[in-house]
């Protein structure tokens, strides 16, 4: 089985498995799930979650982002961590948005990146969410699971995206991504991995290797 084979294989076995892939950040727009995702990083989504009702009452839209002062939004997602940065970040990609975009959040990845503490992990997000174009989101779920299946052997996020790219059925990429989050979180755990009751292992390099 070639590495493309084990893609689709992976694809299939993960759609049986989980077949309600979907982002686990609450969300009711381009721009909310644009915020979240910027709050989300090294913080769960689960903190996340419980941090944006209040926030998005508060700056309902990307108007009241940019006209609102940093230290404020800081106060909303103090508990997000890099709370500083990021309140920050959200005001002026706002900002930006308003004057570049005509307040429209991108609908590629290109673009989006443009925007402060944007990374193509979250553009990917963005893309493959709202505007349901292939993407391939490459967190640390992603990065340990298909390096345990061989898929690749590296470390590097953008060239682990440009392998997936070329190895995963296009249209199916995006939720496959999703999926490999909700294998990591309840199977393939970083730091005690539940390989017997696995549904990839039949094409696990790692799992076969050990075994």
């Amino acid at each position: 089985m070639n590495n493309q084979e084990k893609a689709v294989k992976a694809v299939e076995l993960l759609e049986k498995e989980y077949p309600d892939a979907r982002c686990s950040l609450t969300y009711t727009n381009p721009l909310q799930l644009l915020i979240a995702t910027r709050l989300a990083a090294q913080c769960t989504d689960l903190r996340v979650n419980m941090v944006t009702p209040a926030l998005f009452e508060r700056f309902p839209d990307v108007h009241a982002f940019a006209e609102a002062d940093a230290d404020e939004v800081g106060k909303y997602i103090y508990s997000c961590g890099f709370y500083k940065t990021k309140s920050k970040d959200i005001v002026a990609m706002c900002k930006i948005l308003i004057d570049n975009y005509n307040g429209i959040v991108p609908d590629t990845v290109e673009e989006l990146v443009k925007l402060p503490g944007v990374g193509r992990k979250t553009a990917n997000l963005i893309v493959g969410d709202i505007y349901g174009k292939p993407a391939v989101v490459v967190d640390t779920h992603c990065i340990r699971i298909t390096g345990k299946l061989g898929l690749h052997d590296s470390k590097d996020a953008a060239k682990i995206e440009k392998i997936l790219r070329d190895l995963l059925p296009p249209k199916k990429s995006n939720d496959f991504c999703h999926r490999l989050v909700l294998h990591g979180r309840a199977v393939c755990n970083a730091r005690k991995p539940l390989c017997s009751e696995c549904c990839l292992k039949e094409i696990c390099d790692c799992y076969q290797n050990h075994s």
